[in-house]
């Protein structure tokens, strides 16, 4: 290495030529390393080899069954944890709904009859629908409104059912 003589190095030469350190030990912590082993265990009088993870687990079902509350938290806790896993896997299955929509005066005039804001006029055969008074009245007692001229206050009238009874608003051509 070779230095300037005010001590620092020259320019484009690296304070440190041999680089950073290789890291010392791997990044794998105890856990890892003692999950990894595995244990001869005896179950029903068969040996099998179970990893350490597995044993934990088999000795939590065994403190479920047997009635540990905290046991039994925790088996609940694995299964719920299964089943989110199995679901992010398994391909979500839309039902395709197919919907209709008749769009005719028809039905209009129906929803009008059910909500009993018309009703037919008897002597017209159902070509002409007269307005329920209170629904006009509705209409004409919103704030805001425009000053009616002759022509529709005689219009409103017409189509509405007993329209004697409105009120109209002030300021009206009536």
């Amino acid at each position: 290495m070779s230095r300037a003589e005010n001590g620092r190095f020259k320019k484009g030469q690296s304070g440190n030529p041999k680089g950073r350190p290789k890291a010392r030990r791997p990044h794998v912590s105890a856990f890892d390393i003692i999950f990894d082993k595995s244990l001869s265990v005896t179950q029903n009088g068969v040996e099998r080899e179970l990893t350490v993870d597995e044993a934990l687990e088999w000795q939590t079902y065994q403190a479920a069954l047997g009635g540990s509350r905290m046991a039994i938290r925790k088996v609940l806790k694995m299964i719920e944890g299964r089943e989110a896993a199995l679901a992010r896997k398994a391909p979500q299955v839309l039902h395709k709904i197919r919907t209709e929509a008749h769009h005719t005066s028809d039905n209009a005039n129906e929803a009008l009859r059910i909500l009993n804001i018309a009703r037919p006029d008897p002597g017209m055969e159902g070509k002409r629908w007269f307005l329920e008074a209170w629904a006009t009245q509705a209409a004409l007692s919103r704030p805001g409104r425009r000053k009616f001229e002759k022509k529709e206050i005689e219009g409103t009238k017409f189509f509405t059912a007993d329209s004697d009874t409105l009120r109209w608003p002030k300021r009206t051509g009536q």
